[in-house]
């Protein structure tokens, strides 16, 4: 419970529970000026207070003891509160005059202090009840008569309240001034929220002079210079006080806005070892194909070979001997009929361990022989490669996720026949493509198909003159390729995971 104040008149103190008669407090005798001793030591025994008429006044007494009684004429001019846990007397002056008021130890009846009062009427008591009612918010402040004007004094947290004051300081004149300063707990204040605002226990934030500092260590650039936004921002505006202004006083500006950066860069920690991806990749190759052929053939022919030979001479008679001779030839119909059907699947396996985000590649290439004819005749043999080019840069896109970016590029050439000389056919197919694929989950990223059909009809072999043409065929013929590339990744924190299965499977030893 806080004291409250308790007028001289009503002779009784909440606060400490002291009861004083009326009858003690008599004046004293005016002309008494020894110092008073007691058990709280030597106080002095005179002071004088001028107090102006309508404007209470604050008085801070010395220690005291705690039985003590008040005496004096000071009832007649003016009405004293008393806040013994504060030792606090508050005067509030009711008429012009001179007044006396001495607090006296009960116990020896020694004068403790003596209080001269002095109390005049100014015509400045209506401009400090204005000021009081524009600026009684304004914590810090007391406003107060000193050498016929009205000062304000004291010291503010806000530069806005210094504004305020000096606005309604403005609105008098010559009759009042201000003595208002910002408080150098506004600076620490300041200091406290913009570390709080940066939220880093390694950044340290100071208030020096009119200044922000900040120290410490930073992780990275882009934190050194979010802080000093942030000390910026609560940067209170600059106050310009009068000596500054007249050039009576001539303040050094404040480097980098009032804010001095001095953090440092943490050292960036070595990179952990790049993490190994082992790219499966399965080549998948279907091939069917179908025949079917029918030929029914009933085409004689008669061919002539007659002939005539003349002979003589020797013990034979001569003459000339003509003999006529006929063949009939494919007397007999033929018929033919077949079907046939072809399977085939290629499988290639291939398995590569790359470092994440860097290029890996294999090559499963055959190189085809064939001669060659070069310069001035000469014979040589050139090679043709045929097989499978794979070119693979795998990315890890996140810890968490667990997926993986591959940009690939395949080639797969092939030898579908040869020319006169005797030179290789090659087929070839290009693919590249980028995909995202979470850890040991397969994707197809490419496929080849072809298809092909034919049909032929009646197609004789060609006889030269038969006697009877009855002739049917038919032919037909479908062949089908599908080729596939399926892709694996398989994220692994070292080149030699699996190397243990795979050395007891074969039996290895080291």
């Amino acid at each position: 419970m806080n004291c409250k104040l308790l007028t001289l008149s009503l002779i009784f103190s909440l606060c400490g529970g002291v009861v004083f008669a009326e009858d003690d407090l008599t004046a004293s005798d005016p002309t008494a000026s020894e110092p008073s001793t007691s058990g709280f030591g030597v106080f002095r025994s005179r002071k004088f207070i001028n107090l102006t008429l309508g404007i209470e006044h604050d008085e801070k007494l010395p220690p005291i003891p705690a039985d003590v009684e008040f005496k004096g004429d000071f009832r007649r001019l003016v009405t004293a509160s008393f806040a013994k846990e504060l030792n606090v007397i508050r005067f509030t002056p009711n008429h012009e005059g001179f007044a006396t008021l001495t607090i006296h130890d009960k116990r020896n009846g020694r004068i403790v202090v003596e209080y001269r009062i002095d109390i005049k009427k100014s015509k400045l008591d209506k401009v400090v009840r204005e000021m009081r009612a524009l600026l009684g918010d304004v914590e810090g402040i007391n406003i107060k008569i000193v050498n016929n004007k009205v000062v304000v004094d004291g010291q503010i947290l806000l530069p806005k309240d210094l504004a305020r004051i000096y606005n309604v300081v403005q609105q008098f004149g010559d009759q009042a001034s201000s003595l208002v300063t910002l408080s150098p707990l506004a600076q620490k204040k300041i200091a406290e929220f913009i570390a709080r605002d940066i939220n880093n226990p390694e950044i340290e934030v100071r208030a020096v002079n009119d200044k922000i500092i900040l120290q410490g260590m930073a992780a990275n650039e882009e934190e050194k210079i979010r802080a000093e936004i942030i000390a910026k921002t609560y940067l209170p505006d600059i106050v310009v006080e009068a000596a500054e202004e007249k050039g009576v006083i001539k303040k050094r500006k404040p480097a980098n806005d009032g804010v001095i950066n001095l953090i440092q860069i943490k050292e960036a920690a070595a990179k952990p070892p790049a993490k190994m991806i082992q790219m499966v990749v399965h080549y998948v190759e279907l091939n069917k194909d179908y025949s079917k052929a029918f030929k029914f053939q009933f085409t004689p022919e008669l061919s002539d070979q007659s002939q005539m030979t003349v002979s003589g001479g020797g013990n034979s008679p001569g003459g000339i001997l003509t003999s006529l001779t006929s063949t009939v030839s494919n007397l007999l119909p033929k018929l033919n009929w077949a079907k046939q059907h072809g399977h085939a699947r290629i499988l290639q396996s291939t398995s590569l361990i790359v470092e994440d985000g860097k290029k890996g590649e294999i090559k499963q290439v055959t190189n085809q022989p064939y001669a060659v004819i070069g310069q001035n005749g000469t014979q040589g043999t050139a090679f043709a490669e045929v097989g499978i080019v794979s070119a693979i840069t795998p990315t890890l896109t996140g810890e968490k996720s667990g997926s993986v970016q591959m940009v690939m590029s395949f080639k797969v050439s092939s030898m579908i026949g040869a020319t006169s000389t005797g030179a290789p056919i090659t087929s070839s197919n290009e693919m590249s493509s980028s995909v995202v694929v979470r850890d040991r989950q397969s994707a197809a990223v490419g496929g080849l198909i072809r298809s092909s059909s034919n049909t032929g009809y009646n197609r004789p072999s060609g006889q030269k003159n038969p006697i009877i043409s009855l002739y049917a065929s038919k032919e037909f013929s479908k062949d089908q390729s599908q080729f596939v590339v399926f892709v694996t990744p398989v994220v692994k924190t070292s080149a030699s995971t699996g190397s243990e299965q795979i050395k007891k499977k074969f039996r290895l030893r080291e």
